[in-house]
């Protein structure tokens, strides 16, 4: 297994009441996001229990929550255990976003802000180069991506590329927070993207949108690297406001 500062925010301690819903929510974030990838085999049941902070009980029942939902696959056998299937896209993001008021997406999209801001202010100052690695990793897959999704024909193959990009941006997002070496930060990176995250890039789909969101990532990614918190924390908050007043636009226009 890894030990990537967000697979280590990822099996972190649970924590708290509802433990069978909170391991169950942590573990399909972190799929949904790509943070953990399809086919990517998962702790042993008594490891993985142990690193969650949960009993091997409560721990079962969660991955019996995730199989019926088709987000893990449990093989016997040699080789067994339980591995991580990533669901396609789901088709319903127009139905999402119908369901939030303008102000409950302005209210959600400023606590996002602060998080992404704070996190990027603290990467600046705390990160390693080594920690600041998978973030051009992830720059130059999302570049990728928004190739295939140019030269994609058939309407699945866009689809495809398209939430390629949008689990991209998550994990770029989520690679700041661990890059700021807090836990907390992270989880509830993740916590935010799996809320708002494939619906706050709602309104980027397309070749320019892509290339405006790609400089946007650079430009934050180049801020922490130069060890500037001030300016890594603006341009973070300035891309998840930016992004928030074109899904209120797209919102206000589909109502």
């Amino acid at each position: 297994m890894a030990g990537s500062g967000p697979h280590l925010a990822v099996f972190a301690p649970v924590g708290g009441a509802g433990r069978v819903d909170a391991v169950v929510r942590r573990l399909s974030d972190a799929i949904a996001l790509g943070l953990l990838a399809d086919g990517e085999q998962l702790p042993s049941e008594a490891e993985l229990a142990g690193r969650l902070g949960v009993s091997t009980v409560t721990l079962r029942e969660a991955l019996m929550a995730l199989r019926q939902q088709g987000l893990v696959e449990t093989r016997r056998g040699r080789g067994g255990g339980s591995f991580v299937r990533t669901p396609r896209e789901p088709p319903e993001l127009g139905a999402r976003l119908a369901a939030f008021t303008v102000d409950e997406l302005r209210d959600l999209g400023d606590h996002y802000a602060a998080i992404a801001g704070a996190a990027a202010r603290l990467a600046a100052r705390r990160a390693l180069p080594g920690d600041l690695a998978p973030l051009w990793r992830s720059l130059d897959d999302m570049a990728r991506a928004a190739r295939s999704s140019r030269r994609a024909v058939e309407p699945a193959q866009r689809a495809d590329s398209t939430a390629a990009l949008r689990r991209l941006d998550g994990r770029f997002h989520v690679e700041i927070a661990a890059a700021s070496q807090s836990a907390r930060l992270t989880q509830e990176e993740i916590r935010l993207q799996a809320d708002i995250g494939p619906l706050l890039w709602l309104p980027y789909d397309g070749p320019e949108g892509h290339d405006e969101v790609t400089a946007q990532h650079r430009a934050i990614a180049e801020a922490i690297r130069r060890g500037d918190p001030g300016q890594a924390r603006d341009l973070a908050e300035q891309h998840v406001l930016d992004a928030l007043e074109r899904l209120i636009e797209l919102r206000l226009a589909n109502a």
